[in-house]
């Protein structure tokens, strides 16, 4: 497998250096920055596969940083955050994050995250020759990764389109977070709650699903998601 290259951003100099050595043993090759204006240098000189993002950098904050790493094509990102605010969580995925870590954090945890997104962009660029999902008006295309509705494509991220897809392959089937967690991050999170209701808020926005009855993806409270079948109300 060809070597993956990870950006570090982080201003705290030993905490970058600490990330920098541990993934670098785990056979990453590592970048490292230290504020916002550098790491988007660093980016577009050797667009990394993965970045570890600090949320609370000096100047232009990671939210920015993450904005702007997004805007010509997708990458990865791992947000680092000092507060276990819900309100930091969703605006980072917001801007396009895939996951988030809490600090003060392990290693171990760190290079689990890591490798979990690893996994999930081998996936992603498997070819595959999966017919396309058709439920009600919308046709979800895991080869080409688009989701149209009523033929008019729906811009959504990696994350989404996966949970998407994950609920939509067995409509009627009340999914958990948890199992969601797994089944799309590759892994459990004592927070993942939060963070899976987070996407699915976002995909009913995109999809126009918001309403009181909505047409696709119904909760079930206590549990957690379900795309509906015909026939459903």
């Amino acid at each position: 497998m060809t070597e993956r290259s990870i950006l570090v951003v982080d201003d705290e100099v030993p905490i970058a250096e600490a990330v920098r050595a541990r993934l670098a043993s785990e056979g990453y090759h590592v970048r490292v920055a230290h504020d916002g204006p550098e790491a988007l240098r660093a980016s577009a000189e050797e667009r990394p596969d993965l970045v570890v993002l600090d949320l609370m950098l000096p100047g232009m904050d990671g939210l920015e940083v993450c904005r702007e790493l997004q805007r010509d094509a997708w990458i990865p990102v791992l947000m680092l955050t000092a507060r276990a605010d819900e309100a930091d969580t969703v605006a980072g995925f917001a801007v396009g994050a895939d996951d988030y870590l809490t600090k003060p954090f392990s290693m171990r945890e760190l290079t689990a995250r890591v490798r979990a997104i690893v996994r999930r962009m081998e996936r992603m660029n498997q070819a595959t020759s999966t017919e396309p999902i058709t439920r009600f008006d919308l046709t979800i295309d895991a080869a080409r990764r688009r989701v149209l509705r009523a033929s008019e494509e729906v811009s959504l991220t990696p994350l989404e389109f996966d949970i998407l897809a994950a609920l939509a392959r067995a409509p009627g089937v009340v999914q958990s977070r948890d199992q969601l967690m797994d089944r799309v991050w590759g892994y459990r999170d004592y927070a993942g709650g939060r963070v899976v209701d987070s996407h699915v808020a976002r995909i009913r926005r995109k999809l126009g699903d918001e309403a009181a009855e909505p047409r696709y993806i119904r909760t079930v409270h206590g549990v957690g998601y379900a795309f509906k079948e015909d026939g459903d109300h």
